[in-house]
């Protein structure tokens, strides 16, 4: 053991005995660093969490990667197209591609004896992921979507059955207007879902994949488009660049031009919203580390004036001033590790506490959810910690050479 490290642990372990400044000094400074790094690891936490619920939420409905027609994203109406078993084939290929689905929309309107709503109503099938429907669903249950059946079971959102007046069981009559013609159809309904999403929660109503195709006019073989979901989303970009390129210039076999979008271009004021969180985290990760940075300063300063007769007498003793100055700064370490510690304990409790209890609550009509989404990421937090300690160590390396401009003769004599 390096005689710096050996004379710091001694000081630290002995404690400050009667000096009264310095004691309180050091929990100040402790405290300093704790308060840092909890609010660092909250801050993470928080972020994580809203980003990867939000997205979630919005691959939930809308996928990773969508596959439609060229006119269909440049446009409101529905426009199909027929996706070959070759296409197909390739996509699921793709070593990122996790699950592929059909999906159809038609546009209608739900109308009671009281109310009326224009919706969206998305017909999907039995090769449908309903892991995340599940998730949302307050009221009722899922139906068995199916590709081939007019089953006419629909599944509505529960601003969406406030508004109408409308609960589980109910029978509701739908009315689509397509070439001049209006079509009515009474649905039942069989479920209710809350996303807090409002570009899905005020339109979107699901219904069997064959519906919207009949509704529409479309031949059996044409749909709205495909979702894609993705294995790792990390590869995204990666993953849409590699299905732009199989669909590339491609048209169907009654002419209409296939295309693809991720979900960033799908939906890119959501995503916008979240990166500017990013930029969030990093002024308060800057602060909480100058807080926890000048504490330290000021602990360590105050430590060292009254420990001048005892640097006094080291030098004397034949010390050079690195070896003083180092052992300070191990010191230091000692402090900041404690305050790391009481951090850790303190950030990683209060999350795991919001994790169980939801006891922060958020408006979901603005936040998109309604208890504040937390994620303990441990490597992360790791490197929370190993930042945290090495910046404030740095910083005090300056403070650190106050110890060279005191002359052992008057030290001693210091009281």
């Amino acid at each position: 053991m390096s005689l710096p490290l050996f004379l710091a642990r001694r000081i630290y372990q002995t404690g400050t005995g009667r000096q009264e400044v310095s004691k309180p000094a050091m929990h100040i400074a402790t405290i300093g660093v704790a308060i840092g790094l909890a609010v660092m690891i909250i801050t993470v936490s928080v972020v994580l969490g809203f980003k990867h619920t939000i997205r979630d939420k919005v691959a939930g409905f809308g996928s990773h990667i969508q596959v439609s027609s060229l006119a269909a994203q440049q446009t409101a109406i529905p426009v199909p197209i027929a996706v070959s078993d070759t296409i197909m084939r390739k996509i699921k290929a793709l070593p990122n591609i996790k699950h592929v689905e059909r999906y159809t929309l038609t546009q209608g309107i739900l109308k009671t004896d009281s109310d009326f709503l224009g919706v969206a109503f998305k017909g999907i099938g039995e090769d449908y992921d309903l892991t995340f429907l599940r998730a949302c669903m307050k009221e009722g249950t899922l139906p068995k979507f199916s590709s081939t059946k007019n089953d006419y079971q629909l599944v509505i959102s529960k601003k969406m059955a406030n508004q109408l007046q409308l609960k589980v069981g109910d029978k509701v009559y739908a009315y689509f207007i397509a070439y001049d013609d209006v079509r009515a159809r009474r649905f039942t309904i069989s479920g209710i879902y809350q996303s807090d999403m409002k570009q899905f929660d005020d339109v979107l109503c699901l219904t069997n994949l064959r519906i919207p195709v009949k509704l529409n006019d479309w031949e059996n073989d044409q749909i709205s488009g495909l979702e894609l979901l993705v294995k790792d989303f990390d590869r995204l970009e990666e993953t849409s660049q590699q299905v732009s390129d199989i669909i590339k210039e491609k048209t169907d076999h009654y002419g209409e031009v296939i295309t693809s979008q991720n979900i960033y271009e799908s939906y890119p004021q959501i995503f916008s919203w979240l990166s500017l969180l990013d930029i969030n985290v990093w002024i308060i990760l800057a602060l909480m580390v100058c807080v926890a940075g000048f504490t330290m300063i000021s602990g360590l300063l105050i430590i060292i004036l009254e420990r001048t007769q005892m640097i006094g007498l080291l030098k004397a003793l034949g010390a050079r001033d690195k070896t003083v100055r180092h052992t300070f700064l191990w010191f230091a370490v000692f402090i900041i590790s404690m305050g790391l510690l009481w951090g850790n304990v303190i950030g990683i409790g209060l999350v795991l506490l919001q994790q169980h209890t939801g006891i922060v609550t958020l408006d979901a009509a603005s936040y998109y959810v309604d208890t504040a989404p937390v994620e303990l990421n441990i490597p992360l937090i790791v490197l929370l910690n190993a930042a945290t300690l090495l910046i404030t160590v740095f910083v005090l390396v300056a403070p650190s050479y106050l110890v060279s401009r005191i002359q052992p003769a008057k030290a001693i004599k210091f009281e």
